[in-house]
């Protein structure tokens, strides 16, 4: 197995472009789903929200699927970095 990506290069893929970070991990089908929810929710709450809400309100779903997206991605790549060390702890004795 070779070495994953740094946990916090993943973290900033995943600012950058939403869903990147879940490729970046070997997950693209995960980064497609977020990004479809993303876009999903988002449009939905920019649809129903009031007129006297403001844009952040008006984006609220899409808002909260993207941090959940970046929470994962890290997640996932400091599970990956975690177990690729104890496997190769053992390999240097």
């Amino acid at each position: 197995m070779k070495h994953p990506l740094n946990p916090f290069l993943v973290l900033a893929a995943a600012l950058v472009l939403p869903g990147s970070g879940q490729v970046a991990n070997g997950q693209p089908l995960r980064g497609l789903t977020f990004l479809f929810f993303i876009l999903l929710l988002g449009g939905y709450t920019l649809k129903t929200a009031g007129p006297d809400v403001s844009i952040i309100g008006k984006l609220a779903g899409g808002i909260f699927v993207y941090a959940m997206s970046l929470f994962d991605a890290y997640k996932h790549a400091r599970i990956r970095t975690e177990i690729w060390r104890h496997r190769n702890a053992g390999a240097g004795q």
